[in-house]
């Protein structure tokens, strides 16, 4: 190498290791705007804002350390030829004076390197300059001149600096990252499909269950020229597709897994049931759900997104004085138009206490599959016919359901149900009984506990009671056992926890900004950071994401595009259900290797055709299967060239749903075969087994009600009787084990006394 050469380059690296000081310089980046043109809600919203706290710190326990490659150096031996060779054990030391330094700490912390992130980066910076082959010219004359007393033990320090920017790349870019993932202003990125020239007309109809709300709204919907309903299930989007249609007004329906287009060339209609389009007049069902920690980002991006001369909202009065707030900040005023229950119900001061009062119209409300199973059995060995309906079945076996329930004609004169009668259904009911007043919630950390129900939820579910249009006028409220009828009356006299704040959610634009500055960050990642440097208002929240990281999580090894990943992980899966899981990971996988998902394969992954269920595990793995189909259709209206044979999986889905409710109808004959099996009591010693226990709800009870562990396990949810029988059969086999060990040792005790 020329002397030249070297002096030109010795000349270009050598202002970079005189200063002793850290240049500190601002991440780069362009800024960040909610696009062109404001409108006065947006203007609105921003002077809303104006007034947050300041920018919290990251939660830097997110941030996953980059390998810095230690095989490649551009400038080749220069450092080597410049300065004199370099001894690791000098070296060692030299760093660990380093480290020792207080005012690096300092300096570091100033350019976000915490205490752990400073260790990490000392790590790897220090076994990067310990094992590298050729260390890069400039870090190597700097170390030189300090092994020499020419420099200054400081000098490391942007060199350091520059390695902890390479492992932590994040910290090159933290207030660009800040202000992507800054949602004190939803309005601006929700109404981004929004002309500056719309003025919004906000009606809010304010009502309890059964008092009309959601009708009114209905029939301003049918009587616009354009229209959309967006509700919190499928049921209520189909209940409001046949009904316009039925109205003579044109209408298509638009579902996670199911679009219908009403013409018969495939022109769209104007009336549908979701869409971003301009409308006329938009409905949003249920706006109280604004506030659940895992959906309620729809209904805010809904409220606040949605292009329509009129939405109109229908819910709690709760979510009245919310709502209100919330469209202030984008310059709406909200028009409010309160109803009454337009039938009464009551709360008995008697329980039920045992199955043989049930009456005609009664509905058994169970927070558990196991107690519905349970207690259908129980019902239907006393002689009585029951319709079932919990969330799991499919939307076609819950309608038949209903359908039996509600027919005059039908022996079927009882049900029991899980919350899930709450919303969707019209049932004829005159009774609710509800057989325990806790049920499992997830809170907004993603934490499952058992719970009280809420006065929402409970005035949800007493509501179906006497519903208007039903043969019934009046509605009964009461509990299985006694002792939960005073905390039901109290919960049902206390007011409804008024809403207080909005979910939020990253969308796939955001997540993909993130994703610009951290190429090498994982989804899951990716979306913890967003949350940890996220900054919301007092009016909203960050909605739990745990389901989405578990998918992504799931799927991380597979090679998929950011869109894709992020559009796979929103795919609305139950994560308990190993099989649809399974699926799932196989839907990825071949769709990763860009191989249609064909009618064919589907069929042998499911292992179609299937027969009719013998016992409740068949029974709930069809639920699974037609979760996995209903995974397939919901893929396919986004990624129609992999999934592309929608049109006969829809009917093997219907087959299906078929085989399903038969299982349902004959759920009593698949538990007894289920007990009946090796190693299960028969049904008789069930029979006498549950009507012995303290828990069976014909049990005698005091007037106090029985305090035993068990009871009030049950009471609670936290057991069911099946599991307390299991229990004691283990508990009783445990015993004889034990008596058979005493009685060993003492017959050894016995022959040891004989032989002295």
């Amino acid at each position: 190498m020329s002397v030249n050469r070297c002096m030109s380059l010795f000349s270009r690296l050598r202002p970079h290791v005189n200063s002793r000081t850290p240049r500190v310089t601002a991440g780069g980046g362009g800024r960040l705007s909610a696009g062109s043109g404001s409108s006065h809600r947006q203007q609105r919203a921003g002077s809303a804002s104006s007034s947050s706290s300041p920018p919290k710190g990251p939660d830097t326990s997110l941030f996953v350390p980059v390998s810095v490659r230690t095989d490649l150096s551009a400038d080749g031996s220069v450092g080597a030829e410049l300065a004199q060779p370099l001894q690791k054990d000098k070296l060692l030391k030299l760093f660990n004076r380093f480290y020792t330094r207080k005012e690096m700490q300092k300096l570091a912390a100033d350019q976000g390197l915490d205490a752990r992130l400073f260790h990490q980066a000392f790590v790897s910076f220090r076994k990067f300059a310990l094992e590298v082959s050729t260390l890069p010219a400039d870090l190597h004359i700097i170390l030189s001149d300090i092994c020499c007393g020419a420099g200054h033990i400081d000098d490391i320090y942007p060199y350091f600096m520059r390695h902890a920017k390479q492992i932590f790349p994040m910290l090159e870019c933290m207030d660009d990252l800040r202000k992507i993932s800054d949602l004190r202003v939803p309005a601006n990125w929700c109404y981004q499909y929004t002309s500056n020239w719309i003025k919004l007309s906000v009606i809010f109809h304010a009502g309890p269950t059964n008092s009309g709300k959601t009708y009114h709204a209905i029939q301003r919907y049918l009587a616009a020229k354009s229209g959309v309903y967006c509700g919190p299930l499928k049921l209520l989007a189909h209940e409001i597709f046949e009904k316009t249609n039925d109205a003579g007004v044109p209408c298509d329906l638009v579902t996670g897994e199911e679009r219908a287009i009403m013409d018969t060339e495939g022109r769209a209609a104007s009336h549908v049931a979701c869409t971003i389009e301009m409308c006329s007049v938009a409905v949003i069902d249920e706006i109280q759900m604004i506030r659940d920690p895992a959906r309620g980002w729809a209904w805010t991006r809904a409220l606040l997104g949605l292009c329509a001369e009129e939405i109109h909202v229908c819910g709690e009065p709760a979510a009245i004085d919310f709502i209100r707030e919330l469209m202030y900040t984008t310059g709406e005023e909200v028009e409010v138009n309160t109803y009454q229950r337009l039938t009464p119900f009551s709360v008995l001061d008697q329980a039920l206490e045992s199955l043989d009062k049930l009456r005609p119209g009664d509905c058994i409300v169970c927070f558990s599959k196991n107690d519905i199973y349970s207690i259908s059995r129980q019902i239907e060995i006393s002689g009585q016919e029951c319709a079932v309906i919990y969330g799991s079945l499919p939307p076609g076996t819950k309608l038949s359901q209903a359908k039996k329930f509600n027919d005059p004609d039908d022996p079927c004169k009882i049900l029991v149900a899980t919350d899930a009668i709450g919303m969707g259904l019209n049932l004829s009911i005159k009774r609710i009984i509800f057989n325990s007043l806790v049920k499992p919630n997830v809170n907004e950390k993603g934490e499952k506990r058992m719970e009280t129900i809420s006065t929402s939820q409970a005035l949800q579910i007493a509501g179906r009671a006497g519903r208007f249009s039903s043969k019934f006028s009046e509605g009964e409220v009461t509990t299985m056992y006694r002792d939960d009828v005073p905390i039901l009356k109290e919960i049902l006299s206390q007011p409804v926890d008024p809403i207080e704040t909005a979910g939020l959610h990253p969308t796939a634009e955001q997540i993909e900004m993130f994703a610009y500055h951290l190429p090498d960050a994982t989804l899951s990642n990716l979306v913890d950071i967003f949350v940890s440097l996220s900054q919301v208002d007092g009016l909203y929240f960050v909605c739990n994401i745990d389901d989405f990281k578990f998918l992504a999580d799931m799927i991380q090894h597979i090679p998929l595009n950011l869109r894709s990943r992020y559009v796979f992980c929103t795919a609305p899966i139950n994560k308990k259900q190993t099989f649809v899981c399974t699926s799932f990971l196989k839907f990825a996988r071949q769709f990763s290797r860009d191989e249609p998902l064909t009618f064919d394969w589907v069929c042998r992954h499911v292992s179609w055709p299937l027969a009719q269920p013998k016992d409740i595990k068949n029974l709930i793995h069809l639920e699974a299967v037609h979760d996995v189909l209903d995974l397939y259709l919901w893929l396919s209206y986004r990624f129609m060239d992999m999934f592309p044979d929608t049109k006969l999986v829809r009917e093997i889905q219907q087959e299906l749903d078929d085989i399903i409710q038969q299982g349902v109808r004959s759920i009593t004959r698949l538990i007894r075969t289920q007990n009946s099996k090796p190693g299960q009591t028969s049904d008789n010693s069930n029979k006498t087994a549950d009507r012995n226990s303290p828990t069976h709800p014909r049990a005698k009870r005091g007037p106090s009600g029985d305090n035993t562990l068990a009871s009030r396990l049950v009471r609670e949810g936290l057991l069911t009787p099946g599991l307390l029988q299991q229990l004691q059969r283990e508990w009783s086999k445990q015993e004889l084990i034990n008596q058979y060990a005493l009685d060993t040792e003492h017959h050894d005790s016995n022959n040891k006394g004989k032989k002295k």
